[in-house]
């Protein structure tokens, strides 16, 4: 698409204000970290949980090309009515990027229709995310790994339905192995699953990281195709001969 991609980025911004640990990480929220490693090329706007609506009225999301999501603790505060709203989007060709444990999100089980569950462990593992699809735009520029020195350790089985495109898979120290970055298609929009990110490692300042987010931002962001006609279609396309009663 032509021009700077409309970037929202939700944070439901709990950690970092109840937390000091977290707080001394992200000082200003996730939200903000990643508005800035997204920089100038991206038309960027941020949103968190406690504002009305969520900070995702109708204007905004119709204002949005893709939507980054980071939730954790606070799941089910989320409006059923707001889930439904993302939801329409998406499958009217708004991109959609699920970082870390927003993969219990409403939206994210919603989107995929199964639990998103799966093992995990808060030890500081290393983690090393192995490009498995090179050549995929999300991992241009990466090279074969990236590797995060502490990182909460997700494991398999994860209970999504298969990727359309599995492009990393992590390892992590205790031996667990994880699809980490997952793409999937539901109508016309794009959405990416990518594991790392936990609130108390400073993971959204790594490079690699930053770098596969910014991919991901421009692989999901919409292609200008429009929507299909559903429903009863009474013209026809060629002229249909009398063929009598039955």
């Amino acid at each position: 698409m032509s021009g700077n991609v409309r970037v929202t980025i939700w944070n439901e911004y709990r950690h970092e204000l109840k937390d000091e640990a977290v707080r001394n990480i992200y000082p200003q929220g996730i939200h903000a970290v990643l508005a800035e490693a997204l920089g100038t090329e991206f038309a960027v706007r941020t949103a968190t949980l406690d504002e009305p609506e969520h900070g995702l009225t109708e204007e905004v999301l119709n204002e949005t090309d893709v939507l980054v999501w980071w939730g954790h603790m606070a799941h089910k505060e989320v409006q059923d009515e707001i889930v439904e709203r993302v939801y329409q989007r998406v499958l009217a060709g708004m991109g959609l990027i699920v970082l870390h444990s927003g993969h219990f999100s409403k939206i994210f089980k919603k989107l995929m229709g199964t639990s998103c569950d799966l093992k995990w462990r808060e030890a500081g593992d290393k983690e090393r995310l192995w490009v498995v699809s090179p050549g995929h735009p999300i991992v241009q520029g990466i090279g074969e790994y990236i590797e995060l020195e502490q990182e909460e350790m997700y494991g398999e089985h994860f209970d999504i339905p298969e990727p359309d495109e599995l492009v990393l898979v992590s390892w992590f120290e205790g031996g667990e192995v994880f699809r980490s970055g997952c793409c999937f298609k539901r109508g016309l929009g794009r959405i990416f699953y990518f594991r790392p990110g936990h609130e108390t490692h400073p993971t959204y300042y790594n490079e690699g990281v930053r770098r596969i987010i910014a991919n991901s931002v421009r692989w999901a962001a919409p292609t200008g195709d429009s929507k299909p006609k559903y429903g009863r279609y009474v013209p026809s396309l060629e002229p249909i001969k009398d063929k009598g009663s039955v």
